[in-house]
């Protein structure tokens, strides 16, 4: 959260790129194999996705920026209530790299969040979770693997036809396997939660967190050194 907001602060592209680039590192060194773990790498393909479409957007639709002009395209007319912005025209290097800009640094955060998903087991963070919010962290717990699961699903379901000998199966393949599958999970984790007496009882076992060490205090110092800093030096 501290790097994101740093990054916004900053508002640079290359800040951005490099903290995307630490982060990758990290997620490559520290992920487990586990199904959460990918989600950095999902969130990478999101954030290409999301800086594709807003300069597709910039180039089709948005207001006019002056500057050296790339290419000329063809204006749709529009009505009276909604001047000031046109559907084609004249499309310039500054309104194509503001549009670029933007989607980095929205992607970035996005990939930020995803690396923080993939170094954090959902399960051992309910552990440690307070017991008056166990209800509400339970619930986070599920809602944060749903995503994860669903795409190792798709992965062993895809295998699964390519060792049919469909080398390339199509979506309505997949939809039906993998609505089974996400119904045979859920009743699975329901059996598991009331065979373990889930709600019936207000006392919980304690957890024995790990001890805050000197390395916690030197990441938090740094995160913070970060906000402060970075829009400094990309000044």
């Amino acid at each position: 959260m501290a790097l994101a907001v740093a990054i916004v602060r900053a508002d640079s592209p290359l800040a951005a790129i490099a903290a995307v680039g630490v982060a990758a590192l990290m997620v490559k060194k520290y992920s487990e194999d586990a199904p959460w773990s990918r989600s950095f790498w999902w969130s990478l393909k999101l954030g290409v996705f999301i800086i594709a479409i807003r300069t597709l957007i910039a180039v089709l639709i948005g207001v006019p920026i002056p500057g050296t002009t790339l290419v000329t395209l063809p204006i749709l007319p529009l009505p009276d209530w909604i001047a000031g912005i046109r559907i084609g025209g004249t499309v310039t290097l500054e309104r194509l790299s503001s549009s670029i800009h933007e989607g980095v640094i929205i992607a970035s955060v996005i990939a930020l969040f995803g690396a923080a998903t993939s170094l954090t087991s959902p399960h051992r963070l309910l552990r440690v979770a307070p017991v008056f919010i166990y209800e509400i962290g339970v619930s986070l717990v599920i809602a944060t693997s749903v995503l994860p699961q669903m795409v190792t699903s798709i992965g062993r379901i895809r295998k699964a036809h390519i060792l049919r000998g469909d080398e390339n199966p199509k979506w309505r393949k997949i939809a039906i396997p993998l609505l089974e599958d996400a119904l045979s999970r859920s009743l699975d984790l329901a059996a598991a939660m009331d065979s373990r007496g889930y709600g019936i009882s207000r006392v919980r076992s304690r957890y024995k967190a790990d001890r805050w060490q000197a390395p916690d205090s030197l990441i938090v110092a740094t995160s913070l050194a970060a906000i402060y800093f970075l829009p400094l030096v990309t000044q």
